[in-house]
């Protein structure tokens, strides 16, 4: 799986109408967060993804750490991929594997500073259950783990890359701006941009995602050449 572009944070079906037309893969839904901030009901989520799927694949983007209700919330959504931001012990995703085992399961990995060993230490704690890792930025003022807006250390998530026997996806304030930049120097499998692509009502703007979605194409297109993979 290379190549793979997402959009998170889809807050209603004419975003997500949107955003698949201008040509991202996967669709991502925050719900179930620890401060209850959802864009969206979960019952408009699975109407959603419903619409979307298997054309295109929608994404539980949350903080739960049970692997039963990991499942079970799934499997309301109907959603076949969760990405998961909570501290998710590794008894729990091998777990979710075993209860789940046709369940698409993304760990997050989020750069702080100087953390990288403790970063290592998930990925070769998790790696045996996951199919994927998505690096994402910490903000220090808010706490927030993922949809900061902000970069962090490109060259841990290129090292996590170059370590991780999982494919990696990168997140954490890519921009139409900088995503073909990001893609060459980290050479991930996967990009997501969240609020790099919103306008100032919080909304996806239509050309941020068809900017960002073509850029990210064409740097895809020149690392796979590059590796011989073209």
């Amino acid at each position: 799986m290379k190549g793979l572009i997402q959009v998170a944070g889809i807050i209603d079906q004419a975003e997500a109408d949107m955003i698949v037309e201008e040509g991202a893969d996967w669709l991502g839904f925050a719900l179930r967060l620890p401060a209850k901030n959802e864009d969206l009901s979960e019952q408009d989520a699975a109407s959603i993804v419903k619409a979307i799927q298997p054309d295109n694949r929608g994404v539980v983007i949350t903080y739960l750490t049970d692997a039963t209700e990991i499942k079970e919330f799934c499997a309301e959504l109907g959603v076949t991929a969760i990405q998961l931001h909570g501290d998710v012990a590794p008894g729990e995703l091998r777990r979710l594997r075993a209860i789940a085992p046709d369940l698409y399961v993304l760990k997050s990995l989020v750069v702080k500073p100087d953390n990288i060993d403790e970063l290592t230490g998930i990925v070769d704690g998790a790696a045996e259950w996951v199919d994927m890792f998505i690096t994402d930025s910490f903000n220090p003022k808010t706490g927030a783990k993922g949809a900061t807006g902000l970069l962090h250390d490109w060259d841990v998530s290129a090292e996590l890359v170059r370590i991780s026997p999982r494919p990696l996806m990168m997140a954490g304030g890519l921009r139409p701006e900088n995503v073909a930049d990001a893609i060459r120097a980290v050479r991930p499998a996967a990009v997501d941009a969240h609020t790099g692509l919103e306008d100032a009502t919080g909304r996806k703007d239509r050309v941020k995602v068809r900017t960002f979605v073509q850029e990210a194409r064409k740097a895809f297109a020149e690392t796979a050449a590059e590796s011989g993979q073209g």
